[in-house]
């Protein structure tokens, strides 16, 4: 038996060590939404670099407080005067996950959408409840999604990663597992993720695994860098200059039906 992590859960993380200090544990702590805001992407970006170089650590359980992993990243933040900035804090999370230099598992329920579900994608192995509802609804908001743009086709394939970016709609646990966008099904994530460190990762040598990170996503890693860079030129300096980008998130806020101009 394992003791159990002491938890610190002062501000929008919930930060533990576990597993005799071999398991880092970030819990998103704001339930019921854990809006992906600024604050919660600092907090997330803070956690992981603090612990980047504990060379007793082997993994990193990424997690949420409450029925729903997250809603997705503040719409408010993707408004002009305010949406560089939040994209740029928001990449340099997901570049940060995408170079960690650990296995970085997370564990799903409930709700995982937009800005939530990309900060999942950036994780190596993803524990998903069947009931939970995964999916990219940028769209609806007349705007797409950067991060998932790249991430989703190296997941799903091309032709998947099209339907859910362009459609903005959901698929289930179940049916997520079923194209390759998590890895495993339980009613339990957290649990089945623990499970998982125990039995595969947990004995093994930090040093070496650190190695066997760096082996298995070279050339993935700094294609996705790559490519997100371009994508966020695309998003910031041609989509926020259009009508409809703007329209669709003010509709949004003011909940009310956006008028398109398809400019």
């Amino acid at each position: 038996m394992f003791p159990g992590p002491c938890v610190r859960m002062s501000g929008p993380l919930g930060i533990s060590l576990d597993r005799d200090g071999a398991l880092l544990r970030l819990v998103l702590n704001r339930p019921r939404a854990n809006i992906v805001d600024a604050e919660m992407i600092a907090a997330l970006d803070e956690a992981f670099g603090d612990h980047a170089a504990n060379k007793d650590l082997t993994a990193v359980l990424l997690e949420a407080e409450g029925p729903h992993f997250s809603f997705g990243a503040s719409v408010e933040e993707h408004l002009p005067d305010s949406c560089a900035e939040m994209l740029a804090a928001l990449h340099a999370l997901v570049k940060t996950m995408l170079k960690y230099p650990l296995p970085v598992l997370v564990a799903i329920n409930g709700q995982c959408l937009g800005g939530g579900l990309e900060v999942a994608m950036a994780g190596h192995c993803l524990f998903a409840a069947p009931t939970a509802n995964l999916g990219q609804p940028e769209m609806m908001l007349g705007v797409f999604a950067p991060a998932a743009s790249c991430l989703l086709p190296e997941r799903v394939g091309q032709a998947r990663a099209e339907d859910l970016l362009y459609s903005g709609r959901s698929v289930s646990g179940t049916q997520a597992l079923a194209m390759g966008l998590v890895d495993t099904l339980a009613d339990d994530p957290t649990a089945a993720a623990l499970a998982y460190f125990d039995k595969h990762l947990g004995r093994k040598s930090a040093g070496s695994l650190r190695f066997a990170v760096r082996a298995a996503r070279m050339g993935f890693t700094e294609r996705m860098v790559a490519k997100l860079q371009a994508v966020e030129d695309l998003y910031l300096n041609e989509l926020m200059s259009t009508h409809d980008a703007v329209e669709g998130l003010e509709a949004f806020l003011a909940k009310r039906k956006a008028k398109w101009e398809n400019t």
